[in-house]
């Protein structure tokens, strides 16, 4: 009796390793055995795909069935191999031609009806699959999110008998329609945001080069708002990074069509877990950090956060990756999120208030704001306070006078800065190391000498004077300069401020 043998994909963080499914009958008393380091759920595949083959009115076989899930040293979990292993049994038994399933990969869930339900990573597997040259065929639920790959070939398909009557020929598949993308949702744009000029002008400095920014301010004057509008201002995603983006959060079972080419933004309560900020579990998934990659990660109340917790965030701040290692597996995560936080400046919030309603203690204050660890701040390029918004800012005769730009207006400017930068050096400006900074970020005569008084007259670090170089190159990016001059070093060094520490 041959061996048949049909492809599927299992999932190690991004990547989606071929998985051989080996089916073959033998004599002996009937049942089904599946090895290969299979996890509980795709034990449990038998009984799946018994009821579904007897279901849809297939013959399964009276003998005993080993299902061998190649290569045996590779973790395999969830239901996505009950299609593949269907269909190994119904090769093996004579019931669908052998030299069928060579063009193909399969995954899907099999209801006990046979219907296919929706699996997460679908996109991340197609991906893979584009490489080998071979077609997909998935539940119609998934096909969706994986035909974004450019030049996949993808087959939707509702249950077993409509795969079953494309490999005979008797009734081809379509492959996925990509329809035209959905019009872009509209965003929460910074013309709501009244006053804080300064913010906005940090802001905007943050977008250009995708720097880390903290907002210190009492409650109400406008950082969550601040925050929620950073996505606007951001040039769109490519392509490269928008099926990234697609891919991790199909690995987490979130994607959803109508954020396609948008960038993520992720708001985690600050009640998180390590585990849920950057990623891991038994079997390993995204964290909040992989799932804000080209994205926003905002993180409100950063003092009541868990300080452990926070922590965890200093590598892959710097590195862009994340690398999760369990007793079983390692994966490796991309996280080039760029980081937006936001506190309150003492325990009651109303600190430098116009109000002087705050009666807290300095060493009180000190205690809250060494919460945060100075290692994390010091990672943090572009900190500023926000204060309070005079009453007369929300008035219409001061709104009429005010020049209020729209995300639109800033967005122009941030995509030229953006422009210059992966032009002079392939990458945003947060993103260069320590030689590239030495090589692009040159400052002027002027500039370097005012950034070493201000290194010595702020104790400043090795790690935040290239840090404020970096954001001098981007404030020059949106002038249009070509050197750093000592205006640009000046507003540079004035958002370098020390925050752990009562003022």
């Amino acid at each position: 009796m041959p061996v048949a043998i049909v492809h599927s994909r299992a999932l190690a963080g991004v990547d989606a390793p071929i998985v051989t499914v080996e089916v073959h009958l033998a004599g002996g008393l009937p049942g089904v055995n599946v090895v290969g380091l299979p996890e509980a759920e795709v034990r449990e595949a038998r009984d799946r795909v018994r009821a579904a083959l007897q279901n849809a009115q297939f013959e399964f076989p009276a003998r005993k069935v080993t299902v061998n899930l190649a290569p045996a040293d590779l973790p395999k979990e969830s239901g996505r191999f009950d299609l593949p292993i269907a269909l190994g049994i119904l090769a093996a038994s004579g019931q669908l031609p052998l030299p069928a399933l060579a063009a193909y990969e399969f995954a899907g869930e099999l209801a006990l009806t046979g219907e296919l339900r929706a699996i997460r990573g679908a996109l991340a597997m197609v991906l893979s699959a584009r490489r080998d040259g071979r077609a997909f065929v998935l539940p119609a639920a998934s096909a969706t999110e994986a035909a974004l790959v450019r030049d996949a070939v993808v087959y939707p398909a509702r249950d077993l008998l409509a795969v079953c009557g494309h490999l005979t020929g008797r009734a081809p598949l379509p492959t996925v329609a990509v329809g035209e993308p959905a019009p872009p949702r509209p965003l929460p744009d910074l013309i709501d945001v009244r006053g804080q000029a300064q913010a906005k002008r940090v802001l905007e400095i943050a977008a250009a080069g995708r720097h880390s920014l903290l907002f210190v301010g009492p409650p109400g004057t406008g950082k969550s708002m601040l925050a929620q509008r950073l996505p606007s201002l951001l040039p769109p995603l490519s392509e490269d990074e928008a099926l990234e983006s697609a891919a991790l959060a199909s690995l987490a079972g979130s994607f959803a069509a109508e954020r396609w080419r948008e960038r993520p933004y992720r708001a985690p309560h600050h009640t998180a877990s390590g585990v849920a900020l950057v990623g891991g579990g038994s079997v390993p998934r995204p964290g909040e950090i992989s799932l804000a990659h080209h994205g926003v990660l905002f993180l409100d109340e950063l003092p009541e956060w868990d300080r452990r917790v926070l922590e965890v965030l200093r590598e892959p701040i710097e590195s862009g990756v994340i690398h999760i290692s369990r007793a079983a597996r390692q994966c490796v995560f991309p996280a080039e999120f760029q980081l937006i936080a936001a506190m309150n400046p003492c325990p009651c919030g109303w600190l430098g208030h116009e109000s002087g309603r705050c009666h807290c203690p300095p060493d009180r204050v000190a205690r809250y704001r060494a919460r945060v660890s100075g290692p994390l701040v010091d990672r943090l390029d572009l900190a500023i306070d926000v204060p309070s918004v005079p009453p007369e800012a929300f008035t219409r005769a001061s709104n009429d006078a005010m020049v209020v730009e729209s995300s639109s207006a800033v967005r122009e400017r941030v995509t030229a800065a953006h422009a210059r930068q992966l032009a002079r050096q392939s990458k945003v400006n947060a993103r260069l190391t320590v030689a590239e900074v030495s090589t692009h970020c040159r400052p002027a005569v002027e500039a370097q000498a005012l950034i070493t008084r201000a290194m010595a007259r702020l104790s400043l670090s090795a790690r935040a004077y290239h840090r404020i170089l970096k954001v001098a190159r981007t404030i020059a990016d949106l002038d249009g300069a070509e050197a750093i001059g000592a205006t640009h070093a000046a507003e540079a060094i004035q958002f370098r401020r020390p925050v752990t520490s009562a003022a």
